[in-house]
């Protein structure tokens, strides 16, 4: 058998290098080729991965700063907890800078309902209160821990998970982004809550029970 020289395999090497190059480059946003683009919601044209930006002359330092995060959040709601989003949305500046953060305050009991974050991974700190925190991973592998004031935890992007009060007062948690929109998709209203519904016939095939459960479990979603 003959052997490979090694400058045959030098040059194998740098062939994979300059082919994987291109894919590499791709996988992370494009540095910014500007100090900052406030979001012009109001602009009317078309926007890709985010908004166009407001004209310089408009702009006022009040642009670049936002209290939205230090309003309690009302739980009373049937899941006792609120989640005050500070995103592009709520807080132009953010446009195309790639980070947000999040407000999540949480009743005695009350529980931020498994979700999932489609565009980014998530990190938070426990404000106040005692949280029992968990995830999922995609070996289906549970991990979770009771976290007191000033603990952190992370959630790798697309994970599912949940934030639960297991304390005996309020809780409250800031969770920050390495998105601008991280988007949120909450399992029990986008499984039993949507527009349209989902075919029970798939539901009652996915959980093995009978129609009649899922339709009860979708009435205490209904408007």
């Amino acid at each position: 058998m003959k052997i490979p020289s090694r400058s045959h395999v030098h040059m194998l090497s740098y062939l994979v290098v300059l082919l994987l190059l291109p894919l590499l480059a791709s996988s992370a946003d494009p540095d910014s080729l500007q100090d900052f683009c406030v979001a012009d919601k109001s602009a009317n044209s078309i926007s890709v991965n985010g908004f166009p930006c407001k004209p310089a002359s408009k702009l006022t330092s009040d642009d670049f700063f936002f209290d939205g995060l230090t309003k309690v959040g009302d739980t009373s709601n049937i899941f006792g907890s609120n989640v005050t989003a500070g995103n592009v949305l709520s807080f132009p500046a953010l446009n195309t800078l790639g980070i947000s953060m999040n407000r999540v305050d949480i009743a005695p009991g009350g529980l931020n309902p498994p979700h999932t974050h489609p565009r980014a991974t998530e990190s938070g700190v426990v404000i106040d209160g005692q949280v029992l925190v968990g995830f999922v991973t995609t070996g289906n592998v549970y991990h979770s821990k009771v976290l007191n004031a000033g603990q952190m935890f992370v959630i790798p992007r697309g994970l599912v998970h949940f934030q639960k009060n297991v304390g005996v007062g309020k809780a409250h948690i800031i969770t920050a982004f390495n998105s601008q929109l991280p988007g949120s998709v909450v399992l029990p209203f986008n499984l039993f809550a949507s527009t349209p519904s989902i075919p029970d016939d798939v539901l009652t095939r996915a959980f093995q029970v009978e129609e009649k459960v899922i339709e009860s479990i979708k009435s205490k979603f209904s408007s």
